[in-house]
């Protein structure tokens, strides 16, 4: 087995190699899985069809048990690809309430947080852009 991990690889049809990519993948690579569809109106306004996820973007979930459930992004776990939403909660055996972990491809985001001027700057239109420097 290979002790480094390898950024030039592309694809695998074998579910174990794509798998073992995603759980071996550094933190630069990890971030990439997390992009999260924009809605139809922000899609327009951006010009891009997915952004990655951040603390504070507000999501509507798509697919699973709280589908079409809306609420801010509270925390967003690099390590496990996993994105925690407020309200957004299971009640355990002895009564207690826990957080659900969402996967980042079963949400859709309403609404960003573009208090990040980076943030910002990459979401503006490129027409838009090349019309703000002449």
């Amino acid at each position: 087995m290979k002790t480094k991990f390898s950024k030039t690889w592309i694809s695998s049809i074998q579910p174990r190699k794509q798998r073992k990519y995603i759980h071996n993948a550094t933190l630069d690579i990890k971030s990439s899985f997390l992009s999260v569809n924009l809605s139809k109106e922000l899609r327009k306004k951006h010009g891009a069809k997915n952004v990655r996820i951040r603390v504070g973007d507000k999501v509507k979930i798509m697919r699973g048990s709280f589908k079409s459930k809306t609420g801010n992004v509270e925390k967003v776990d690099l390590k496990h690809s996993k994105v925690y939403v407020t309200k957004i909660e299971t009640t355990k055996r002895d009564g207690s309430k826990a957080k659900v972990s969402l996967t980042p491809s079963n949400l859709q985001i309403i609404e960003l947080n573009l208090t990040d001027k980076k943030r910002k700057a990459k979401l503006t239109p490129k027409e838009n852009k090349k019309s703000e420097d002449n």
